[in-house]
């Protein structure tokens, strides 16, 4: 997941910096577990790995978590490469 916070989200991590390891916390108990995070330099504030049961519940956190209006996200769905290659492969004729 890729976002950006808006003022009202920078001000509060400003304010309050532990306020995204509250986020990770929040996110968890929805059940997708936060796997890595880093803050970036650029048009996204933060890249966040996050493993999810399935696009379902995963959808669910973008929601809320947007719904708030301090962030938007970008939810991108990761497909290992062994994974790939094997679908691909059976693809193949």
């Amino acid at each position: 997941m890729l976002s950006t916070v808006g003022p009202d989200g920078a001000e509060t991590l400003r304010e309050n910096p532990d306020r995204l390891k509250q986020v990770n916390a929040e996110v968890e108990a929805m059940g997708v577990r936060v796997v890595a995070q880093w803050a970036l330099l650029g048009p996204y504030d933060f890249c966040t790995v996050l493993e999810a049961p399935d696009e379902k519940v995963m959808s669910r956190v973008a929601l809320v978590l947007g719904a708030r209006g301090t962030m938007k996200t970008l939810t991108l769905t990761a497909v290992a490469i062994d994974d790939y290659v094997d679908a691909v492969r059976t693809d193949v004729g």
